[in-house]
């Protein structure tokens, strides 16, 4: 520490220890780390190149820095930010802030596949000092903007992916607990990246700083402690103020040992490149201004300086290919994303601009942004300062009691009443006495915390403290409406001209609809295809952008589109703008969606966990949506290939589903079948074939993935024979299934009964035998289960399976019937809901349509059983004799042989034969005749 300053800051030192003597009972690790602070500014100050230390997102390293830039006008400014970003900062012109550099990676190379999709991003605001440092280099000749902090691929490089929230701005301490609104997702799963975190790595610590600052978290602590104090500072007391808080933080937790490795190893990095473009470009370090956040500014490394006394040895980068562009941010992602108080960057937002108001400093901002006016910072021409010796000026500052500000009661009025006609607004039972009690409230909480002047936090509490009752009656809370009164949420945009070829791309296809799809929120798009043709091109893209983007971006109110038919009229919920930042990210992956389309469905047949079932959706969807013969072809012979190495059954059911649907399209649209289906049918059959028997006693495999099997080789057997396959194998498969499960026996018979091993008398009679069984009536809607999915593979069955149903509804007495029946409805609704049409309709074909005709009707089924005798004389004799007695005498002449009595059956007369009993018993009928003359 030797040079013609060397006694800048003695007197501060002798302070310094005196304090620490008297505090500590003698010199030892507290005056340590006091004269180390020092020390760490002193080394910064008198550095040849000046460092200008900021926070990120704070509104006085902001007018610091508009300031200073304006006075130094430095020929050179390096700035901590990933080097690789520098191309886009001249695209910030084109956009509404805030927004985020983002670096985005699908494919890596050098980094473990889950990682996959990189992304860092690094938010920029306008009440950010990173911003007046990027307008004032864009927008003023001769002046060079250099990023000197380590590539977004080293950001991963570094990563131990389990310290990378600790590393890249996450609360180290514990969240604030940032709002959960849409907004807070638009920065996504991103890596943050920002200049200048300063946030004590030392829990107790910051504890300590909060429950003595009487403060709620650390964003209120910052505004009231720093933010007020340094609005009017001058530039000296700024930096070293900054330094000095850097410094500390760093000094007391410098946080666990891959963190600090990580921030030296950033350290030793930018000092090397920035002496690495003063070599190569022989600027005098005066002329140049180096902006860092306050904890790097007070670095201890070897590389400190641009006389370091070693250089740092960059590795090199992966071959990952990196895709940088800019995605739209807002106040709430940033809150969430790195930790901060809800509220704290719309607060800080407030603030900035009533800090130009105040100081009359004139900030730097890009021409031509959007919502900004002109900036005129090249028209400004001010005499360059000559650089002074730096003096002490922290002695003075930290001596300074702090200032007083006396009471703005206009403005702590106008937003008492402001809150209260919001809270009206939004539900609240909120008077002109709520509005007294918030003003009197908030001036009396800032009084309680040694505050002369409410700051808005103590406003933000006396207003849910007089306002908010036991219930929010609305959507948003008193606290949220305040968070909107300061500010509210501010959400960027990026322009058209900064978006990427794909973006762009789909913004002209759409034109055609005469709405504004770079606006926020939901709008309507009606699509009258039949009148106007050219609206075609809009649904197919629409239909594209639904799948690829997340859900709500583009919604299909009415119209849908399958295979075969073209669109007549379409109706759409978009909101393009909302989910601006997904749209961005798709042209990250290709220049159309056509082609990002295609590489997503490539990616998803040839994947590690691809199925036969997934790749035939993969085809159906390049049929659907890009109506491309070449690529379905491509991804068909993929299926095929899968379809073999399988050994399980698991999407059978789907395999089926869309192996119909696309035989049914080809065969209605294209003159032959692709040679890829008929490959993949003649295929399926032999590998179908040979997976039956094992499926049928595997316990992991279903009924309903066994039935697809069936249906898949019953349906396609036709097509299976012409192509050369054998009909042997199937029968073979199916003689060398022996099921043990209920259901998959019943489908068995099925398939038996199809191939014409088992006939319907058979099958007829082995449900007869289970009804009949007391031991399988408790399996028998398992067995009834297994015959409705048996109509997946046998649509022939269905008035089979309605008969079985009856006859045990018939058959089975209360008592057994009422216990299985709901074992029978779920079993039904979880296995075969997509059969149970069949079923109905069948029934209500063969059942009587009206109630009258219920009590003479006479099933089919059992129509068709009785013998033709017992059928004509209950038709003509219906109601007249003992009809049952004479269709089964053997239980009459059991009875009779148990009584001991003798006889034969007698033939009856066609004609009426009267009461045969009184004739051979007369007795009774005297008897009856006499009782009833005597009365």
């Amino acid at each position: 520490m030797s040079g013609p300053n060397e006694g800048t800051f003695t007197a501060l030192r002798t302070q310094l220890q005196e304090a620490a003597t008297a505090f500590a009972d003698g010199p030892g690790a507290l005056e340590g780390i006091l004269l180390g602070i020092v020390d760490d500014v002193d080394r910064a100050v008198r550095e040849p190149l000046e460092i200008f230390p900021v926070c990120h997102h704070s509104p006085a390293s902001a007018i610091a820095m508009a300031r200073r830039l304006r006075e130094k006008q430095p020929k050179v400014v390096y700035l901590e930010l990933c080097e690789d970003m520098a191309p886009l900062l001249t695209e910030l012109r084109n956009c509404r802030l805030p927004v985020a550099v983002q670096a985005f990676a699908t494919e890596t190379d050098g980094f473990p596949a889950e990682w996959s999709p990189l992304s860092v991003v690094a938010p920029i605001t306008e009440a950010s000092a990173e911003y007046q440092a990027i307008a004032y280099a864009l927008d003023t000749p001769g002046v060079e903007l250099v990023l000197v902090d380590r590539s977004s691929d080293h950001v991963f490089q570094w990563d131990a992916r389990g310290t990378q929230s600790a590393e890249l701005g996450a609360d180290p301490g514990g969240s604030d607990a940032p709002p959960a609104e849409e907004e807070a997702a638009l920065h996504g799963d991103a890596v943050g990246v920002e200049i200048g975190d300063l946030r004590p790595r030392f829990a107790e610590l910051e504890e300590h700083l909060l429950r003595h600052g009487r403060v709620r978290h650390w964003s209120e602590w910052w505004h009231q402690y720093v933010e007020l104090p340094l609005g009017d500072s001058d530039h000296d007391t700024y930096r070293q103020v900054m330094l000095l808080i850097g410094s500390l933080f760093r000094r007391l937790a410098p946080g666990d040992d891959h963190r600090v490795r990580v921030d030296e190893d950033r350290e030793r990095f930018m000092w090397t490149r920035m002496r690495e473009h003063l070599t190569a470009t022989g600027t005098d370090p005066a002329d140049c201004l180096y902006v860092c956040g306050a904890f790097h500014a007070a670095s201890r490394v070897a590389e400190f300086g641009v006389q370091g006394a070693h250089t740092f040895e960059i590795g090199p980068r992966t071959a990952t290919k990196w895709q940088h562009g800019l995605i739209p941010s807002s106040h709430a992602a940033i809150e969430a994303q790195f930790g901060l108080a809800a509220g704290s960057v719309s607060i800080a937002a407030t603030v900035w601009a009533k800090n130009v108001r105040r100081t009359r400093v004139e900030p730097f901002r890009l021409a031509g942004q959007a919502g900004t006016k002109k900036s005129r910072a090249k028209k400004a021409v001010a005499a360059l300062v000559p650089t002074a010796p730096p003096s002490d000026r922290l002695s003075g500052f930290l001596q300074r009691p702090p200032v007083l500000d006396r009471l703005d009661e206009a403005e702590l009025l106008g937003w008492s009443v402001e809150i209260v006609r919001a809270a009206r607004r939004n539900g609240y039972l909120a008077s002109t006495a709520d509005a007294i009690a918030v003003f009197e409230t908030s001036i009396l909480l800032a009084g309680m915390r040694d505050r002369s002047k409410p700051t808005p936090y103590d406003f933000q509490d006396a207003a849910v403290t007089c306002i908010e009752k036991d219930t929010v009656p609305g959507r948003r809370d008193v606290r949220r409406l305040v968070e909107i009164m300061m500010g509210g949420d501010r959400i960027g945009q990026v322009g058209y001209d900064a978006l990427p070829p794909l973006a762009r791309d789909v913004h002209d296809r759409l034109t055609a609809l005469n709405l504004k799809l770079e606006q926020r929120g939901v709008q309507r798009a009606l699509l009258d295809i039949a009148s106007r043709p050219e609206l075609e091109r809009c649904s197919d893209v629409l239909w594209m952008l639904r799948y690829l983007m997340p859900q709500g971006a583009a919604r299909p109110i009415m119209g849908e589109r399958r295979l075969g038919e073209r669109p007549i009229q379409e109706s759409w919920d978009l909101a393009l703008g909302t989910h601006q930042r997904a749209l961005i990210e798709l042209g990250y992956e290709g220049v159309s969606i056509e082609q990002v389309l295609e590489q997503r469905l490539r990616r998803t047949a040839y994947g590690p966990q691809a199925t036969a079932a997934t790749v035939l959706e993969a085809v159906e969807d390049a049929t659907l949506y890009l109506r491309s013969r070449r690529l379905a072809d491509e991804l068909g012979t993929r299926a095929l290939e899968v379809l073999g190495a399988e050994r399980s059954v698991d999407g059978a059911p789907e395999v089926l589903r869309r192996v119909r649907r696309l035989l049914a399209y080809y065969r209605t649209s294209e003159p032959v079948l692709p040679p890829w289906i008929e490959s993949f049918v003649k295929a399926g059959y032999a590998h179908y074939c040979t997976l039956l028997p094992t499926a049928f006693t595997d316990e992991d495999a279903t009924v309903r993935q066994v039935a697809a099997m069936l249906g898949f080789l019953f349906s396609m057997e036709s097509l299976a024979l012409s192509l050369g396959c054998d009909r042997t194998q199937l029968e073979l498969a199916v003689a060398q299934s022996h099921p043990q499960d209920p259901s998959k026996t019943a489908l068995l018979w099925a398939a038996q009964a199809q191939l014409g091993h088992l006939s319907r008398a058979d099958l007829r009679t082995r449900c007869d035998e289970l009804l009949g069984n007391p031991l399988v009536v408790p399996a028998y809607p398992r067995y009834l289960s297994g015959f409705v999915h048996a109509l997946e593979p046998v649509p022939g069955l269905t008035d089979f399976v309605v008969e079985a149903v009856s006859n045990a509804f018939a058959r089975l007495p209360d008592p057994v019937l009422l216990p299985w029946l709901p074992t029978l409805i779920t079993t039904l609704r979880s296995g075969g809901a997509e059969l149970a049409p069949l079923l109905i309709r069948e029934a209500g074909r063969i059942f009587p349509g009206r109630l009258a005709a219920l009590d003479e009707w006479v099933p089919p089924w059992r129509d068709r059983q009785e013998p033709r005798a017992v059928r004509s004389a209950r038709r003509a004799d219906f109601g007249r004799g003992v009809a049952l007695l004479a269709a089964h005498p053997a239980t009459c002449e059991a009875v009779a042989s148990l009584l001991g009595c003798d006889g034969t059956w007698e033939t009856a007369d066609p004609g009426p034969q009267g009461a045969a009993l009184v004739g051979r018993h007369p007795a009774t009928a005297t008897a009856l005749e006499a009782l009833l003359a005597a009365r």
